[in-house]
This record gives C-alpha cells, sequence and structure tokens, in this order.
C-alpha cells in the first residue's frame, strides 16, 4: 500500500504488499521485498536492495553517495537483509570502487542515529545501539552488539559474538568472543552470557576463554600465544575462528587483560 503523498520513481522494483508511508521518497534502481514497511519522511536512493520484512522508520536516507572524496560515481549498492529494524534517522551509504556495495545482514537492529558509511560488512543479527558510527570497510561479525555512541575507525574488524561497551573507540580489532570496553579500549573478558544464550555448551565457552587467557594474560607475544594456543587445546571451530581472525588482523588487536580488577571473564 502506498500513501499518494509518497513519490516512488517508476523504475523502483518493489513488491506488492511493501507499505510506503506519506512523505518517503524512493529513487530508481531501487528494490524492495515483501512485506516491507517503509515509514514517512524516508529516504531511498538508488541502489538500495532491501529485503522481505525491513522495516524502515522516519528520517533514515538509505544507499546515498559514499562521503568518500575518491567516489567518482560508480554504479553501487547498499544492501539490507530480510528482517532487519533501521531506527529514526540511521544513514547507510552505499559501496565504492573498493567493495561497489555497503551490506547489512539479516535480523539486524541498526538503533536511532545509527550510521554506516561505504563498504562496511555487518553480519546477521547484528544490534548497533544510538549514535553508533562507523567509518569506511567497517567488518562485523553475526551477532555482535555495540554499545550506544561507539565509533569504529575505517577498516577495523570486529569478530561475531563480540560485545563492545557503549562510547568506546574502536581503533583496533576486536576478536570474536569477547567484551572491550574503558579508554583505551581493553579486553574486559569472554561474553559468556552471550555466548549462553546463544546456545554455546559450557565445554565450548571454557576453550574460548582457555585461548584469551594464553593471548592476554600469559606474557606471551601474540605469535608463540596463537602458537601455543594451537599446540594445547584441540581443535575446534570456536578455536580456529580466534585463531584465524588475530593471525588475519592487518590493525592489531585490542589491549590486552587489564590487573585492575575489572578484566575476569
Amino acid at each position: 500500500m502506498t500513501q499518494p503523498l509518497a513519490y516512488i520513481h517508476p523504475e523502483a522494483r518493489i513488491a506488492q504488499n511493501v507499505v510506503v508511508e506519506p512523505f518517503t521518497t524512493i529513487a530508481h534502481d531501487v528494490e524492495i521485498g515483501e512485506g516491507t514497511w517503509i515509514g514517512p519522511n524516508v529516504t531511498i536512493m538508488a541502489g538500495a536492495r532491501i529485503g522481505k520484512n525491513v522495516k524502515i522508520f522516519p528520517g533514515a536516507v538509505i544507499s546515498a553517495i559514499p562521503q568518500d572524496l575518491k567516489f567518482a560515481g560508480e554504479k553501487t549498492t547498499a544492501h539490507i537483509g530480510d528482517n532487519t529494524v533501521i531506527r529514526e534517522c540511521v544513514t547507510i551509504n552505499r559501496g565504492t570502487v573498493d567493495r561497489m556495495k555497503t551490506v547489512v545482514g539479516a535480523n539486524c537492529l541498526l538503533q536511532a542515529y545509527v550510521h554506516i558509511a561505504h563498504d562496511c560488512v555487518v553480519g546477521d543479527n547484528c544490534i548497533l545501539s544510538n549514535t553508533t558510527q562507523l567509518a569506511g570497510h567497517v567488518v562485523i561479525g553475526d551477532w555482535a552488539i555495540l554499545g550506544g555512541t561507539s565509533a569504529v575507525h575505517q577498516f577495523v574488524n570486529i569478530g561475531q559474538h563480540a560485545f563492545v561497551g557503549g562510547g568506546s573507540l574502536v581503533r583496533k580489532d576486536v576478536p570474536p568472543f569477547i567484551k572491550v570496553g574503558r579508554e583505551p579500549l581493553t579486553y574486559a573478558g569472554v561474553n559468556s552470557v552471550g555466548l549462553r544464550r546463544r546456545g554455546f555448551t559450557e565445554a565450548a565457552i571454557l576453550q574460548i576463554q582457555q585461548c584469551f587467557r594464553l593471548l592476554f594474560m600469559s606474557g606471551l607475544n601474540t605469535s608463540d600465544a596463537l602458537d601455543k594456543i594451537e599446540l594445547e587445546l584441540l581443535p575446534s571451530p570456536e578455536r580456529d575462528e580466534v585463531v584465524n581472525f588475530v593471525r588475519n588482523s592487518s590493525r592489531g588487536i585490542v589491549k590486552g587483560y587489564s590487573r585492575n580488577g575489572n578484566g575476569a571473564d
């Protein structure tokens, strides 16, 4: 159902049962899937690819051109996965020649005033709390949660199931399965509560804790700690995810364990 006060370009491809509220503008080269609700005063620009059952609240701007002076008008896209909720005044820019697209996964919650810059990739089931800001080329793994007013430096990777405390300045990569907080950003333990909620076994959580004790509390450098993890801990998806993430980090990972009493698992 489209309200008469909304503008939809005739070349936009919109499923039959999409609801578009008044004063929304939808440009050409836009695709919107079944069951999606688009609130009033939303702007959806060329290159948007929006899935099924998405909810987009007033003031959001989807697929605006990148805020990147190197952008030369190349045809790029911004993808939103099924069942994602985009709250008020969220901005999601489309990609540049680097990745050619910006991606937000399925079942995500982007709270008010979140900004996702060009060429970011946000996994499935992520929560970005109010006013979280992602610079360009950021990658966030599935099930990650970022607290309100967090700011993430360009090219940073945040691993799956990580929890970033509110107000954090994220300048380094955040490995999977952990909590980080404070300034400068520091390891604050394994995200064991979140992992239990998502069905991880106690054995898997214990092994994750052992990985990060060796990484952050053993006194070993990163390379030696990774070798010790592979030597002493049995192979598992969790162990291998930690090792591969840290080994492949191009920016370096967050600071290690703090002995001020706030870093226990």
